[in-house]
C-alpha cells in the first residue's frame, strides 16, 4: 500500500499483500471472460478452503448508502465517512438486474439446511435478498430456513448493524429480525423468545472460537428438528 501511495494512487481501502493477490486474481480471470463464480471458486482454491462459497449472482451488486447528503459505496461509507449517520438511503444498484446463478440455485434446493448467519439484515443480507428469484428460491426450499439474530440483549456488539436497522425502521432484538425476513424463516435463535415464528433460546454471544462452535451446533440441530 506504502507504493500506492508514493504513486498517488488512493489507498482508504487498506489491503494486506494476500488480499491484494486473491483480488488481482479474481480481477484476472474476470477480464479474461470467466464468470464471478468460476473466479471466486479458483481464489477459494487459493486460500485452501474445501467447500464452495458462491457469490450470489454472477452480475455486479453494489450497496449504495446516502448520509448526509453524500451517496457512497458500502465500503467507503463504512472507512472514509466513519460509518456517520443517520442513514437516508440504502440502495443495491445492479439487484434487479442480477440472477442467482445455477450453483446457488442447485444448493438451496438440495441443502438439508438453510442458515440465516447473524449478520447486518439490511447491509449483509439486504443485497443477497434483493436478487429477483432468491427470496421465491428460499421459500420453496425443502429445507428450513433459520435465522441468529445478530442482537444479543437487545444491542448489536460491533458493527453498523443497529444504524441500519434503525433507518429500515427494524426494531432491535429477535422480534425484528423476524419482522426483517418475514415469510422467509421457518426459525430462528436467539438469546430471547419471540412469537410468530419457532424459535430456540439460547445464548448467542459467539466472543470465544468455543462459543461460535456452541452456537453453530446448536443452530443446526435445531434447523434438523424443524424437519422432522
Amino acid at each position: 500500500m506504502s507504493a500506492l501511495e508514493r504513486a498517488g494512487r488512493s489507498t482508504w481501502f487498506r489491503l494486506g499483500d494476500r488480499d491484494l493477490a486473491l483480488c488481482l486474481l479474481r480481477t484476472e480471470l474476470m477480464n479474461a471472460g470467466a464468470r464471478l463464480t468460476e473466479a471466486h471458486a479458483t481464489v477459494v482454491r487459493a486460500m485452501g478452503v474445501d467447500v464452495a462459497v458462491l457469490p450470489m449472482a454472477d452480475e455486479p451488486v453494489r450497496t449504495k448508502v446516502t448520509a448526509q447528503g453524500r451517496t457512497l459505496g458500502f465500503q467507503e461509507f463504512m472507512i472514509v465517512a466513519g460509518a456517520e449517520g443517520p442513514i437516508e438511503r440504502v440502495e443495491y444498484s445492479g439487484a434487479a438486474e442480477a440472477r442467482p446463478t445455477p450453483e446457488v440455485l442447485a444448493a438451496i434446493a438440495g441443502a438439508d439446511a438453510i442458515l440465516i448467519g447473524p449478520s447486518n439484515p439490511v447491509a449483509s443480507i439486504g443485497p443477497i435478498l434483493a436478487v429477483p428469484g432468491l427470496p421465491e428460491a428460499l421459500r420453496e426450499a425443502r429445507a428450513p430456513v433459520v435465522a441468529v439474530s445478530p442482537f444479543v440483549g437487545g444491542e448489536v456488539l460491533k458493527g453498523p448493524t443497529r444504524l441500519f436497522c434503525d433507518h429500515a425502521g427494524i426494531p432491535p432484538g429477535a422480534a425484528g429480525v423476524v419482522e426483517a425476513y418475514g415469510d422467509l424463516l421457518d426459525g430462528v435463535v436467539a438469546d430471547e423468545p419471540v412469537n410468530g415464528v419457532r424459535s430456540l433460546v439460547a445464548d448467542t454471544l459467539m466472543h470465544t472460537p468455543e462459543a461460535r462452535r456452541k452456537v453453530a451446533t446448536i443452530t443446526l440441530e435445531f434447523a434438523a428438528s424443524l424437519s422432522e
